[in-house]
């Protein structure tokens, strides 16, 4: 991780720290910081977002890339896994396409013990 944070990042911060709080600040949060270099807080920003909007297609599959990327690699199975039911559920087929190969990447790299790019 970067000791320096981006204007973007501290704003969220900012806000959160205000009290704001949501899905969409969540998510915006572990964006910011998959791109600083810190999937591992990164993660728990996701996590919350998945939490406070279940169905929020795009932050299953960030969490499943933070996951990843922070060496969590049958967590972020896990994850890509529910966020492709939720996909497909909301009829978001162009996201359950891409995390099914994301998750698909993860788990053929997992047999042959190598490192998948997330």
């Amino acid at each position: 991780m970067t000791d320096a944070r981006s204007p973007a990042l501290a704003a969220f911060e900012k806000m959160l720290a205000t009290g704001r709080d949501g899905a969409l600040l969540r998510y915006s949060l572990g964006n910011e910081l998959l791109k600083a270099g810190d999937p591992d807080t990164a993660v728990g920003h996701l996590a919350k977002a998945v939490e406070l909007d279940p169905r929020y297609t795009a932050a299953w599959k960030l969490y499943g890339r933070a996951l990843a990327e922070a060496g969590r690699v049958d967590d972020a199975i896990v994850a890509y896994g529910r966020g492709i039911e939720v996909a497909e559920a909301r009829g978001d087929k162009q996201a359950g396409k891409e995390m099914t190969v994301f998750m698909r990447r993860l788990e053929r790299a997992r047999a042959t013990g190598k490192r998948a790019a997330p």
